[in-house]
């Protein structure tokens, strides 16, 4: 029964530099079968970043526009970890990709177009906050949030949105510049956390 177990998790690739994961760990799920992929050679890029490429170079035959990713694990611990994180999300932002936390999520919304953000109160909510990276926003526009945005001007130094509050169960964003959008994420006795054998 627990072999079972070890199959149903089974990862189908690890990719990355390997610098931090225990021989042991990765000896054992090579024995499972595991596709390994040593890209140690390539130091500038981050090892979500490689996983995103390798995802997407899979899907080449489906349209990318349309895929999603869900990263977990990616926030916490080492802040230049977790910008390196939220920077790959700039760096493909016609894929979806959902930084996941014990204690929150993350995603991009390009300033390309009208954001609707269908919210599951019962998992998520009710802190969120909008947070533009990079690029100041000289006018973003919200609805469903305790204190909706009316074309402000956020930018750091000045305004940013956080702490904010989830009033609807649809939440609207138009901004001119890409934003990173954050909700909590409610305790439900389950845990994200690295389980190794």
């Amino acid at each position: 029964m627990k072999k079972n177990l070890y199959f149903r998790y089974k990862p189908d690739v690890i990719k990355g530099d390997m610098d931090s994961i225990r021989r042991d760990v990765l000896d054992f799920y090579i024995n499972l079968g595991t596709k390994v992929i040593d890209e140690s050679h390539d130091q500038d890029t981050t090892d979500l970043d490689k996983c995103i490429l390798y995802i997407r170079h899979s899907t080449l035959n489906q349209e990318t526009s349309g895929l999603q990713i869900l990263a977990t694990g990616a926030l916490g611990g080492r802040f230049d970890h977790e910008a390196g994180n939220l920077n790959v999300l700039y760096r493909y932002p016609d894929t979806r990709i959902v930084l996941l936390s014990d204690d929150c999520l993350i995603q991009l919304l390009p300033k390309t177009h009208r954001h609707e953000i269908h919210i599951q109160s019962s998992l998520e909510g009710p802190h969120c906050g909008l947070i533009p990276i990079g690029t100041p926003s000289a006018k973003t526009t919200t609805s469903g949030l305790q204190w909706d945005l009316s074309n402000t001007e956020m930018r750091f130094g000045g305004l940013i949105s956080t702490s904010n509050l989830v009033k609807e169960e649809k939440i609207t964003v138009e901004s001119d510049s890409d934003l990173l959008w954050t909700i909590s994420i409610k305790k439900t006795g389950l845990s994200i956390q690295d389980h190794t054998p």
